[in-house]
């Protein structure tokens, strides 16, 4: 057992802790450096929750042992929750682990910070290394949660791209599934910094190459995969930048989007369209000596746009600070043309110098403000804001930490709300963050070697428009426990009010919801019953056995974000509590939390446990065949929970050879279709492109199902007819009743997307369930999807183990059960499903034509749908080629069969439910 301090941490066959960043590889002389041969990161955010797991392969060429290093910037509002090595056929998986108390209890997460170390803004880099033999490779996996925060209207998931080599294979992928819908998703072009500006406008630059988007309603796909010399294009040394996919979702004009899931809820509130709340805002500035040159002049520039932002019901102050407090007004001043003028003037004028006293500074802007509101007949309710901007520690007048924030918590006493920026690197940071959270407010961080101005013009963005004060969530008592914090001082536009919780009755039909809260001259309240859809264990879902690795089942998805938030509030309370029986009481609750969940946080570490070997380890942790890394099952958070779980192992593997219709698509591909009524079969070809995705069965408008196929090119046989073959690389099923779930089937897994995400592996048999959806696999040979008992569809596997140039591991695709699809239902097969053939032109049974001999050809006219259609009688092999069956085939393409054409087929992404023909939606879901 390894300890593992914090994020920087070494294996016993490291050389030693590193302690300052290095590059990948790095060596002193001129030794081979390790080759990076995968960097995948691949994230599912599911209700702004995301789940982020990150997978790098490296290679040893050199003829000596090298020590490599493994490095990745995750927000720092994130927590680890597994890190895994496979070192050669060793496995070396991350283990959380109680975190011995330190003495006077001052803990400190030992995390190597980047840019910002504000707990909700800016990256933390984690960072390992280790001694590879020569010749050896070594994978690293790293997972991560964070709940999206919304800021200026947007949700925003950033994923750092930096290999620091180029990589042969390299592919972010980030899946988004929101129920509400959602609305505006943008993908910005890469950015080496974080600092990214105002936000007050849409980034231009587009997506970076090779990036695509599939997006319906409520889902979307995103994937960057760029080739080696696209990331050369970029940056030659491998430092790609951050991948930043922004979104927002579609609300309800009321109580906000409230979820339930087995005994957990999340109530998101961002009401919008209301008049905003007058504000009283004192600007206190640091004018310093240490603030000459560009950081004062940055700061000027953006409080010339700020006062420009202010509203005519708003009313301001201006106070300058160094070793002396220097007030532009001794009393606030409403917002007109003239006030705005001479406060710019004034802000002009201000020169460096002489120390910094920010407790005096504080106590003045509280103090006017205090006055104001004390000597003024305020009839609107408004908030009183403080915006703090510092670049230093205090050095003049009261510099006392604790005494500071002890002053400044008496004067504002909850009354004022105070808003820090920190500039430069020279800054208390711990002070600012702690004034901010004692009082109400946020701190950021900005560093003068980016464009400052932009960044505290973004900043007040967030907080210039309050919307509403004194919001209160209350929930019926006795029926939830647990619940974060329901009491927010304020809620300005474009961010959002985030609580969850547990509920005490799981059976419960309804939750009540009631919001109180203050907005100009009214006092609102909204009510609501929400519908709870209690869900019966053990009837539709089979539970599955504890994960390896974990001591528990994986929790649901709303279960995490409950835990991430409880934590966050358990720690904000023992930074800012005083009395030490709270502090060791709340040091207790989140250590015992981030125990139970498997988090990394400031009160647990990770110790590295050597794991049982596999046969191939590097199989069996995602890491093979596929580009985009999956991560150990026990690593993944792929959010799978009592909601989804996988069920016990099969003991007896089904048979490969099922006793199914004949209607399919399999092989080259070559189509089958039986006409049970007509006593007939019909066959016939269709020569795609590779990576076409052709529509099989289109329902989704009557019951709700679809499925796609994509292709895969392979090259002919030798003296083959044919220059290229395609096979079926990847089934996607989309069931849209009684709830959506996406099924993605490859060779080598099965993603089940519902809600819950759950990753199956095909070499392993096992069997999951949940409302009427049923997902079998037998290892090695087939995967059988059960909808409503009504339909189902079997997917065979046809592996090889040695494949020659020309073969492809493929799938097979075929319709077991039709009963429960429409009339309406197309596609390829789906068109032909309850429909009735005959043929003309034969004097024998059709279903038994006469076999012809040598250099003959059976011929007859197929009639289905108002076709006429030319068909000659043929034999094809189906199930594995273990069955041989007679069928009448349609030559061209089926050009004379199908409806349509064969463009009318191609969707435009794995879970395109458009249709061209009958009912359906015009595109997506």
């Amino acid at each position: 057992m390894l300890p593992l301090l914090g994020l920087c941490f070494a294996l016993p066959l490291c050389a030693g802790l590193l302690e300052e960043a290095t590059s990948w590889g790095d060596t002193s002389d001129q030794k081979t450096k390790p080759l990076m041969t995968e960097f995948s990161v691949k994230s599912t955010i599911i209700s702004r929750y995301a789940f982020t797991t990150v997978a790098c392969r490296m290679l040893n060429r050199g003829s000596e042992d090298q020590e490599v290093t493994f490095q990745m910037q995750i927000p720092a509002a994130a927590f680890i929750t597994n890190f895994t090595v496979l070192l050669g056929d060793k496995v070396y998986q991350g283990e959380i682990t109680e975190k011995e108390k330190r003495s006077g209890d001052k803990v400190k997460e030992k995390r190597n910070k980047t840019i910002e170390d504000n707990g909700e803004k800016g990256t933390e880099t984690f960072r390992a290394s280790v001694v590879l033999p020569s010749k050896d490779k070594a994978a690293f996996l790293l997972s991560y949660e964070e709940l999206l925060q919304r800021r200026l209207g947007k949700y925003e998931h950033v994923v750092s791209v930096r290999p620091q080599q180029l990589v042969g294979r390299l592919t972010v992928e980030v899946t988004v599934m929101e129920r509400p819908g959602i609305a505006e998703l943008e993908v910005l072009g890469l950015q080496n910094s974080r600092q990214r500006g105002s936000g007050r406008g849409p980034d231009d630059s587009g997506p970076p190459p090779s990036t695509v988007i599939n997006q319906n309603e409520t889902f979307a796909k995103v994937v960057f995969k760029p080739t080696v010399v696209q990331q050369a294009k970029i940056a030659q040394n491998g430092i790609l930048g951050d991948f930043i996919i922004r979104y927002d979702v579609n609300r309800e004009q009321s109580i906000g989007d409230i979820q339930v899931l087995d005994g957990y809820f999340v109530h998101y509130f961002a009401p919008k369209d209301l008049p905003p709340l007058p504000k009283n805002v004192v600007f206190v500035l640091d004018s310093s000596a240490s603030m000459v040159g560009t950081k004062l002049r940055q700061t000027k520039d953006a409080l010339f746009t700020i006062l420009h932002d202010l509203r005519p019901q708003d009313h301001f102050n201006i106070v300058g600070f160094s070793n002396r407090i220097k007030v532009w007004k001794d009393h606030l001043v409403s917002v007109t043309p003239n006030s705005i003028r001479d406060g710019k003037v004034y802000i002009h004028h201000m020169s460096p110098s002489g120390g910094t006293d920010i407790n005096g500074a504080l106590q003045r802007g509280i103090q006017l403000l205090n006055d104001y509101v004390a000597h003024n007949d305020i009839e609107d309710r408004s908030v009183s804001l403080v915006v703090f901007l510092t670049d230093g520690k205090p050095t003049v007048g009261e510099t006392h930490t604790l005494k500071i924030l002890n002053n400044t918590r008496e004067a504002a006493r909850g009354r004022v709300c105070i808003f820090t920026v920190g500039i430069g690197a020279d800054v208390d940071f711990k002070l600012l963050e702690k004034l901010s959270l004692e009082n109400c407010g946020l701190t950021r961080r900005v560093h003068e070697d980016h464009d400052a101005r932009a960044q505290l013009i973004g900043f007040y963005d967030e907080i210039r428009t309050p919307l509403l004060s004194d919001i209160r969530v209350d929930y019926p008592r006795g029926l939830v426990e647990r619940a974060t914090r329901t009491l927010f001082p304020n809620y300005f536009n474009g961010s959002e009010i985030v609580i969850a919780g547990k509920l005490v009755d799981r059976a419960m039909d309804r939750l009540h919801v009631e919001v109180t809260a203050s907005n100009s001259k009214k006092f609102v309240v909204l009510k609501k019953d929400v519908p709870v859809e209690p869900r019966k264990v053990g009837t539709d879902v089979l539970q599955s056995p504890r994960p390896r690795g974990r001591g528990q089942e994986e929790p649901n998805h709303l279960e995490r974000l409950w835990s991430y938030l409880t934590l966050k509030e358990l720690l904000s309370g023992w930074l800012q509590s005083i009395e030490e029986p709270e502090r060791e009481r709340l040091r207790q609750e989140a250590q015992a939390l981030a125990m139970n969940h498997h988090f990394l946080a400031p009160f647990t570490s990770m110790t590295l446990k050597s794991a049982p070997r596999t046969e191939t380890p590097e199989a069996a942790y995602g890491m093979s065949g596929t580009p985009t890394a999956t991560g150990p099952e026990t690593m993944m958070q792929s959010l799978r929970g009592t909601h989804l779980q996988p069920g016990p192992a099969v003991k007896k593997p089904y048979n490969p050879r099922i006793k199914i219709s004949k209607t399919s698509a399999d092989g080259d591909p070559h189509f089958v279709v039986d006409f049970p009524l007509s006593n007939l079969t019909v066959c016939f070809n269709i020569d795609g492109e590779p990576g076409h995705i052709l529509r099989l069965v289109s329902d989704h408008a009557d019951s709700g199902v679809t499925v796609n196929g994509e292709l895969i090119g392979a090259p002919a046989p030798p003296n083959g007819h044919k220059k290229q073959r395609t096979y079926f690389r990847t089934i996607t099923i989309l069931v849209n009743k009684p709830e959506r779930s996406y099924l993605e089937i490859t060779p080598s897994r099965v993603i089940v997307d519902g809600g819950d995400r759950l990753v199956l592996p095909c070499n392993q048999s096992t069997i999951v369930g949940r409302r009427g959806l049923e997902v079998s696999v037998s290892a090695n040979a087939n995967v059988t999807v059960s909808i409503q008992g009504t339909v189902a569809f079997v997917i065979l596997l046809h592996l090889y183990k040695k494949p020659a140039p020309y073969q492809r591991n493929h799938l097979g695709f075929y319709i077991a059960n039709s009963q429960g699809l429409s009339g309406n239902c197309h596609g390829l097969l789906g068109q032909f499903l309850k429909r009735e053939a005959r043929l003309t032109g034969l004097s024998k049974s059709p279903a038994h034509p006469p076999v012809p001999e040598a250099g003959e050809r059976s011929e007859a006219v197929l009639e289905v749908k108002g076709h006429q259609v030319p068909v000659v009688w043929k034999q094809r092999r189906i199930y594995n080629g273990e069955e041989q069956v007679d069928c009448w085939f349609a030559r061209n393409n089926a050009a004379s069969l199908i409806d349509g054409e064969y463009k009318d087929y191609l969707a435009a992404h794995p879970f395109d439910s458009e249709t061209t023909f009958g009912p359906g939606p015009s595109r997506g879901l």
